[in-house]
């Protein structure tokens, strides 16, 4: 692949990340004594960052539910990408021709790059699984803008890893075997172990121990990382994504961009969630993490 499309895949995420950071920064910063009804740029703003119970009733414009859309649409993507990327990998059939324009991984083969895609389609499923038999949506809705940029976001994840297979390697692929890969799988599932009971917890608060739902209020969390954090599975997606960036050596600029983009993105959700909380519960602990312990607090 040409170093200009590996800048431009840098630039998107790096935009990414950014923009995130400012917006952020910008709900710090307008936090206290905003009239958002006087507001017309706060109020759009509000509209593009919230989604869910942190909308509360700013819901102006074209919203849209169904969040496990965004999940399945995953799933369904990098099993294409994974069909062609192993078929290009151990059985010589090239790829399609827009996505070799992509990559020349057509002869080239990176253990790494197989192992992140697989990770990813994993993490994939199992959010999916959780999204349809674990968690309990209430009435949160999403903008119709962060629902185009959610699908944008997965078409874009699943290019991103295809383009580094363009990293040429003359070593058989099990000479390619490291203990990064060793290192980044154990932190994988670290990670996703504590995301899915944090997703759980949050899931029981509404449901009867037989599993059966009784309510859709939402209530405190308690338990595995809520007691360091106030959103446990934000601080897991990050590691998650880190663990990619690991299993695929720890050296990849590009993989490093989409993690710092997740960690603006999963920071700005958690400060949104705990801004809720504390609205919603007097008794909510004042000296609660946000998003990474010991680091971020209200």
């Amino acid at each position: 692949m040409s170093f200009t499309c590996w800048a431009f895949i840098d630039f998107i995420w790096l935009f990414l990340a950014l923009a995130f950071a400012f917006s952020l920064c910008i709900l710090k910063l307008s936090r206290a004594n905003v009239n958002y009804s006087n507001s017309k740029i706060l109020c759009i703003f509000e509209d593009l960052i919230r989604y869910g119970k942190t909308k509360n009733d700013l819901r102006r414009g074209a919203f849209l539910r169904g969040f496990s859309i965004f999940i399945l649409f995953s799933v369904i993507w990098n099993s294409f990408l994974i069909r062609h990327h192993i078929n290009a990998v151990f059985f010589g059939v090239p790829y399609p021709i827009w996505l070799s324009d992509l990559s020349n991984a057509l002869t080239n083969f990176c253990l790494s790059v197989l192992l992140i895609h697989l990770l990813l389609w994993v993490h994939s499923i199992r959010r999916l699984y959780e999204c349809l038999f674990i968690s309990v949506f209430s009435d949160g809705v999403i903008h119709i803008v962060q629902y185009c940029f959610g699908l944008a976001y997965y078409i874009l994840l699943g290019l991103t890893v295809i383009s580094t297979s363009s990293i040429s390697s003359t070593e058989n692929r099990y000479a390619q075997i490291h203990f990064s890969h060793f290192l980044g799988i154990t932190m994988f599932i670290w990670a996703s172990v504590h995301q899915n009971r944090c997703l759980t917890i949050l899931a029981n608060l509404r449901k009867e121990n037989n599993g059966k739902v009784i309510n859709m209020h939402h209530s405190i969390p308690v338990g595995d990382w809520f007691s360091l954090i106030s959103s446990p599975h934000y601080f897991a997606e990050l590691l998650i994504y880190i663990s990619l960036s690991l299993t695929l050596g720890g050296w990849n600029l590009t993989w490093w961009l989409v993690v710092l983009y997740v960690l603006f993105n999963q920071a700005l959700a958690a400060a949104l969630c705990q801004e809720f909380y504390h609205k919603k519960f007097d008794s909510y602990p004042n000296v609660s993490k946000v998003f990474l312990p010991a680091v971020c607090k209200k």
